[in-house]
């Protein structure tokens, strides 16, 4: 299995398992500045930068071009899609929502036996942004249930070792109201 090399290249793979294809037009006189416009309209990358990504990803046989009717078809190969399954994860983000809907998700943990995986799925409660209510009961104020859903398939836990609870009410909940900075 290829190791993708770099931010940009992790990018792409992430923008094209989110997308069908890119399409490039045969004619485009300014190729690679198509495929960069579609994939990073707005961000302060090299074009340079994104070609070589390209042709890293192209070597390692993470993504194929094909011809039809006058267009540059860019997809992910089988390899390139098991390589997104790896970073999946790390791409995983909780959105918060302007306006909260007064509820909160806790995350009863009961993971037996192996100490590694509870902690390494400990840490990644963490970076998405939940709290630590006691030593197995984490929340967060924002929907989340795809995301664990998502932690469950990677860690291969069932819901018997990771509960989500939906709660209207959680006594004592001014500091985390304020840590989440949710107001009043």
């Amino acid at each position: 299995m290829a190791k993708t090399k770099g931010f940009i290249s992790q990018e792409i793979l992430k923008e094209l398992s989110g997308k069908k294809d890119v399409v490039i037009d045969k004619q485009s006189t300014r190729f690679w500045t198509s495929v960069y416009r579609q994939l990073f309209q707005g961000e302060a990358l090299k074009e340079r930068s994104v070609k070589d990504a390209f042709y890293y990803l192209r070597r390692k046989n993470l993504i194929a071009g094909e011809f039809k009717d006058d267009k540059l078809y860019i997809k992910l190969t089988s390899e390139g899609k098991k390589e997104v399954e790896k970073y999946k994860i790390d791409w995983l983000k909780i959105f918060h929502p302007k306006r909260w809907d007064k509820k909160w998700r806790l995350v009863v943990i009961d993971i037996p036996e192996n100490k590694v995986r509870r902690e390494v799925f400990l840490t990644k409660l963490g970076k998405l942004g939940f709290q630590k209510l006691q030593t197995n009961l984490w929340l967060i104020p924002f929907p989340c249930e795809k995301e664990i859903n998502i932690l469950r398939d990677y860690f291969n836990l069932n819901k018997e070792m990771i509960r989500l609870i939906e709660a209207k009410k959680l006594e004592g909940d001014e500091s985390f109201k304020q840590s989440f900075k949710l107001g009043k």
